[in-house]
């Protein structure tokens, strides 16, 4: 099979915001509690963090970390979270059916993020709670105030603010599952007397709106046009909030996976430009797609799981290789739409639909997901360039069109580096690549890293952690195996 693949230093598509690269953790399962923290593990540093999970989740660059929730945020008190830990209380989590020990609140994480190297994207409550809370939240995390939540910052221990700039005004409120779930024009006021109030005590702030809990919702479209049109003004960011999964063992059609992604994307950006045109606004308001995974796995094991635990194992899906693909696809999709996705969290990082395990008392361990991910991380940040890709497509279920090889490229800052991230979907063909490159006179390939050569349902386990990404020696003729993800590095002579 043949591949063109055309790629000008001309054609940009946009500047990525390195917060494109974000992930999440919710008080969700095993992600706080035993994933990155566990103050009896032998890694265990002076606040309770795992050091290993933590060195591991520096080396991929995540530069920002939705928190705490998820649905979980809907219910809670931040106030629960702070202060002295005997103080604090034990309560119920009524969308994961948990016990929420509170032992992990804002003072901790946003130090674990602080050690990490990435900031903190914070959720407000907008179920249960809503503009006072948030607004006095705001004051907590970010103002050098003599004023209550300043001072109250202090006391606990954190003379400096943690300078949030990044906020989300709730989690998926048009979610029936939800706490606390809204109808349109009820989230939009919500939303914009909250964001208006937060803005007032931190101007330098962002927000995310929430947007439909995806494309299947009923309310789609005129959710997002309702929260916009309320409160274009003071909206930064729309979220967008999908997951993918093969139940019914349909390959083909589950490596299209990010066609679906592709066309939600382009929905919403009408969406948002259409409002814009309304309103005569200069403001464009650009999108978040704060939530993306691959999630099916663990749905039947989650259903046998005894309510009322502390941090019990949930959602902790075990990827194999055709789920690695459609994370690469999925973040391909994503560079390809930088022009206005912003921020994305792969959702989520550590034992909760994550690329990152661990062991209770144990080890920690990485899936097959994670490669996609590290790479494009590491190795994706500059500029993205359009990047036509010339080859077969096949049809599967209602997908129509879809090419057997996906790519997206990505200049380095400094122009000394060209990065190819590709996919190729066929079962059973390599993909012989034709590289046309203009304005890159004199680079040439040195670097290439795949995942390939596995069967599509092979997985890693704590034991076992075979299924990893290699080195491939690369010359002027590039091919990509099939069920392959592949990076190719391009520098000048």
């Amino acid at each position: 099979m043949k591949a063109k693949i055309s790629i000008s230093k001309d054609r940009v598509i946009s500047k990525i915001d390195d917060r494109l690269y974000g992930s999440f953790i919710e008080h969700l399962g095993r992600a706080v509690y035993t994933g990155i923290y566990e103050p009896g593990h032998e890694t265990a540093d002076d606040m309770g963090f795992r050091k290993d999970v933590l060195e591991v989740v520096k080396s991929m660059n995540v530069p920002l970390v939705r928190y705490p929730g998820g649905n979980f945020v809907s219910g809670y008190h931040w106030e629960d979270g702070i202060g002295p830990k005997e103080k604090r209380p034990k309560k119920l989590d009524l969308a994961w059916s948990t016990i929420e020990t509170n032992e992990v609140g804002i003072d901790e994480f946003q130090e674990w993020a602080k050690r990490v190297g990435c900031e903190v994207m914070m959720a407000v409550n907008l179920g249960t709670r809503g503009a006072e809370d948030a607004k006095n939240l705001v004051e907590y995390c970010n103002l050098n105030t003599d004023t209550y939540y300043a001072n109250l910052r202090k006391q606990n221990g954190f003379e400096e603010p943690f300078a949030i700039r990044t906020w989300c005004l709730g989690n998926e409120m048009d979610g029936p599952w939800q706490m606390g779930a809204k109808k349109p024009m009820e989230y939009a006021r919500l939303a914009v007397e909250t964001a208006k109030m937060m803005k007032w005590v931190d101007p330098s702030i962002e927000v995310v709106a929430c947007g439909s809990s995806g494309p299947f919702m009923p309310t789609f479209g005129e959710w997002e046009k309702t929260v916009l049109q309320e409160g274009y003004d003071q909206i930064d960011y729309i979220s967008l909030h999908s997951y993918y999964g093969n139940p019914k063992e349909n390959t083909p059609y589950f490596l299209g996976s990010s066609l679906i992604m592709d066309k939600f994307i382009e929905n919403v950006v009408k969406i948002c430009d259409e409002v814009k045109e309304e309103k005569k606004s200069e403001k464009t308001v650009n999108l978040s797609f704060d939530e993306w995974n691959v999630w099916f796995h663990s749905n039947e094991q989650d259903k046998k799981q005894e309510r009322w635990q502390i941090a019990p194992p949930l959602l902790e899906d075990i990827y194999n290789v055709e789920d690695a693909l459609v994370v690469g696809t999925l973040l391909i999709t994503l560079l390809r739409h930088a022009d206005r996705v912003k921020i994305g969290c792969l959702a989520q990082l550590v034992n909760v639909i994550a690329p990152v395990m661990t062991e209770k008392n144990g080890k920690v361990w990485l899936q097959t997901i994670f490669y996609p991910f590290f790479h494009t991380s590491v190795n994706g940040r500059g500029t993205a360039l359009t990047t036509d890709v010339e080859v077969e497509t096949y049809k599967a279920e209602e997908l129509e069109a879809i090419p057997y090889v996906d790519a997206m490229t990505v200049l380095s800052e400094d122009e000394s580096t060209l990065t190819l991230f590709a996919v190729n979907r066929s079962l059973t063909e390599t993909a012989d690549l034709d590289l046309e490159l203009t304005g890159f006179e004199g680079y040439k390939p040195v670097r290439m890293e795949v995942l390939d050569g596995y069967d599509v349902k092979e997985t890693n386990s704590a034991e076992d952690q075979h299924v990893a990404s290699r080195a491939k020696e690369v010359g002027e003729k590039i091919s990509l195996a099939p069920l392959s993800w592949n990076m190719v590095q391009f520098r000048k002579d």
